[in-house]
């Protein structure tokens, strides 16, 4: 018994030796099957590998030797002729990077050190000088940077490109590396612009994904009115419904954020929403990117995808939203728009207390009330042109000379 006990209790020590560090120390993670399967593509590189979930795949080798034309240029640019002090720099974290990634890394010590400071300096040359690069002379191509970038499952510790950015950064410059990278990524996301760099401190940006998540939806989280956590709510009605309940829709003017949706006596105010190619990876990486926060964080991504949902079942949903300047639709076809927008919040999980529950909640009261629909009706049916309301004046003035001329006709008869 005792030889027995000894055997197990070696095979469980050799076990324990090789467990992961606990899940509070992942901040790059892959992307669960269950949301997976709803689009396989929208969450794989096109052209970019970055970190070593996709290191070495074969269909992005082309990249990885512009990688390293960009470590020659600035090696010439900084008069430098070895790595070995960014090496050594690297291989001091090297334990820290490789517990961000919530699957453990095949690569190798060389491989990984490698991996860092080839992806590293990548990311810190193309946030500086992206404009006058050949490489991005084709738009397409910039887009497709731009959305693998964005990935998921193809990020890279940001202490790593901080690390880097401040060893080849002249202190005088004042540059700063999170505006760099914001000002880098603005041209992909659907839209306002990003929020100033300074709402997250440069030390707390997990990954270039976290930053874009936290840029676009850390202001409007400071402005947002919420319910009560237990507060009953239920879906909204599509936009055509709503218009039929008398519900007026607009793109909103002044907002410094997508989520910003506003709901006051009958109008409700969406901000533009530009949609393209890479927007169905965009958003269902930044959702996949939120299944992985705590419960006490919001998740305005998802939440705002299923406020859509609600608003589209039809390409002629899409098509009036369109008409009201809501939507701008680069793809060109309302229906895979409508599509799009209906698969994107399929399997990801809301916010405990979903963001637009009080826009909810007044919608639908205006929508139970008769008044407002007998009053959408006339307008739509008796207002919607000149010649429409002559008609209703004219038929309207005609009943009461008719009733004048009945009540002139009981009283002289009397």
């Amino acid at each position: 018994m005792s030889e027995r006990a000894d055997h197990i209790s070696l095979m469980i020590d050799e076990q324990l030796a090789c467990v992961s560090p606990t899940p509070s120390d992942h901040c790059i993670f892959g992307v669960y099957d269950e949301i997976r399967v709803e689009n396989k593509k929208a969450y794989e590189p096109l052209k970019l590998a970055i970190g070593p979930y996709y290191y070495g795949k074969d269909k992005l080798k082309e990249m990885e030797e512009h990688k390293m034309r960009y470590l020659h240029q600035l090696f010439k640019k900084r008069n430098e002729t070895s790595v070995d002090k960014y090496i050594m720099a690297l291989g001091d974290v090297e334990e820290r990077a490789r517990k961000c990634y919530s699957e453990s890394s095949v690569l190798n010590e060389y491989e990984f050190l490698k991996m860092m400071l080839l992806d590293g300096f990548f990311m810190i040359e193309l946030f500086r000088r992206h404009e006058n690069d050949p490489i991005f002379q084709s738009h397409w191509f910039r887009v497709d940077i731009r959305r693998d970038l964005l990935l998921l499952e193809n990020q890279l510790p940001f202490f790593i490109v901080v690390k880097l950015f401040n060893m080849t950064t002249d202190p005088n410059t004042h540059e700063d590396i999170r505006y760099l990278a914001l000002s880098f990524m603005e041209y992909v996301l659907p839209g306002p612009s990003l929020s100033k760099p300074s709402e997250i401190e440069v030390d707390d940006v997990k990954h270039l994904l976290h930053l874009v998540h936290n840029s676009m939806c850390a202001s409007f989280g400071k402005v947002v009115s919420y319910g009560n956590e237990n507060d009953e709510w239920e879906f909204i009605s599509s936009v055509t419904q709503l218009q039929e309940a008398g519900i007026e829709l607009k793109a909103a003017k002044e907002c410094n954020s997508l989520y910003d949706i506003k709901f006051n006596d009958g109008l409700l105010e969406i901000p533009p929403f530009s949609i393209g190619d890479e927007t169905e990876s965009v958003f269902r990486n930044l959702i996949a990117y939120e299944q992985f926060l705590p419960d006490i964080h919001r998740r305005y991504v998802a939440d705002y995808a299923k406020f859509m949902e609600s608003l589209i079942s039809s390409p002629s949903d899409t098509s009036l939203l369109r008409s009201c300047g809501i939507i701008k639709n680069f793809l060109g076809d309302d229906g895979v728009v409508c599509t799009m927008l209906n698969n994107l919040g399929n399997s990801a999980a809301l916010s405990k207390n979903f963001t637009y529950t009080q826009v909810f909640n007044n919608v639908n009261k205006h929508c139970k009330r008769p008044y407002n629909r007998w009053m959408a009706n006339l307008r739509r049916n008796y207002f919607n042109s000149p010649w429409a309301f002559i008609s209703f004046v004219a038929a309207f003035v005609l009943l009461l000379l008719t009733v004048a001329q009945t009540i002139f006709s009981v009283l002289s008869y009397f």
